[in-house]
């Protein structure tokens, strides 16, 4: 939860690195949070658009931490091969 929390505090923030722990644990608790969340319609809409900047934050410092530029995450938007050459490259 820690991890999470993190998360929302450095939320603006795109400078600096994240853990690997720290990223994977965001992930995790968003898709938990997510799935609590869907079964409320309104705040199931408002969800995604609250985790969106935070969530490009904690990305973008992780690729930053990887070693690659920011501008990677335009990889991601791919489909299906865009995540592996993120991966392998």
């Amino acid at each position: 939860m820690k991890e999470y929390l993190d998360m929302w505090k450095n939320y603006a923030n795109f400078s600096g690195r994240t853990s690997v722990r720290g990223y994977w644990m965001a992930v995790l608790f968003n898709i938990i949070i997510s799935a609590i969340v869907s079964f409320i319609p309104i705040v199931s809409y408002i969800y995604p658009l609250a985790i969106l900047i935070p969530s490009l934050a904690i990305v973008v410092r992780r690729l930053r931490d990887a070693g690659k530029s920011w501008t990677a995450i335009f990889l991601s938007l791919i489909p299906l091969v865009g995540s592996i050459i993120l991966i392998v490259k």
